[in-house]
């Protein structure tokens, strides 16, 4: 059941299930808690498991028309306080992964452990800042089919057949997007900082997920990334969606890094 908090005027929208170490769920860019559904019940058998739906996203309100990593930490540290949360363990898909950084940047003694899951604690290169301006301008005249062409690329041919249906279900959750949700979520994402410091300097558990063949994050430099940080690292065979395309992997990776914090 999905349950809110108001942060600064705007709704954030989560779900709570379970008991024990509380593990905060964070979703990617045109996401919700919907990705997590399958992951849920399993995890929550030994450990209270918070799915957050970020600003903007799913249930969640927006808040202007930038929704910055710092934003979206500072509405995921109101869901802490209001379930009176004080240690947690923070799961971030893609930037999802960005905004459980920047909350461990402010908040670091409330964290156990934080998985980047096809994520990076890397700022986005010029090439990538110049194609997110690009994309927000497209976007406000032609919603649809961009994010429809965002969506099919993070997918190599073969997985667009064989998860046709999971496929299908993600994009219907991504369109449900606000426009407003995708500029701000998009912006925030272009003017975040590098945070590699974050897990340089601090002694929590740190695990870094990757997808070999992730159109998004090159490998090579991932696994430089979990070696200069002293993380953990897990690799998967196929892409940036390691829970459709590597779900079964993915759940025993996640529940042994849960079971060690």
């Amino acid at each position: 059941m999905q349950k809110s908090v108001i942060f600064k005027k705007a709704r954030i929208s989560f779900s709570d299930t379970g008991k024990g170490t509380a593990v905060i769920l964070l979703h990617g860019f045109l996401e919700n808690t919907s990705m997590w559904k399958n992951l849920i019940p399993s995890l929550s058998k030994r450990n209270r498991i918070i799915a957050i739906d970020l600003l903007g996203h799913g249930k969640s309100d927006c808040l202007g028309y930038v929704h910055s990593m710092e934003l979206f930490a500072e509405s995921v540290a109101a869901v802490l306080k209001y379930l009176r949360i004080r240690k947690c363990i923070i799961i971030g898909h893609s930037m999802g992964g960005y905004v459980a950084l920047a909350f461990a940047e402010k908040h670091p003694q409330k964290i156990k452990g934080i998985c980047l899951m096809n994520s990076t604690s890397v700022e986005d290169s010029p090439e990538r800042k110049t194609l997110r301006l690009r994309a927000n301008k497209m976007i406000q005249n032609n919603f649809e089919n961009v994010v429809r062409m965002s969506f099919s690329n993070l997918f190599g041919e073969k997985n667009r057949n064989l998860y046709k249906e999971e496929m299908k279900s993600a994009l219907r959750e991504a369109l449900k997007t606000p426009i407003q949700g995708y500029i701000a979520g998009q912006e925030g994402m272009r003017i975040r900082t590098n945070r590699t410091a974050i897990l340089t300097e601090n002694e929590f558990k740190k695990l870094i997920i990757i997808g070999e063949k992730d159109p998004v994050l090159n490998l090579e430099s991932s696994l430089k990334e979990a070696k200069r940080t002293n993380s953990e690292v897990v690799v998967f065979p196929e892409g940036h969606m390691s829970h459709i395309e590597n779900a079964e992997a993915l759940y025993h990776a996640l529940r042994y890094f849960v079971d060690i914090n």
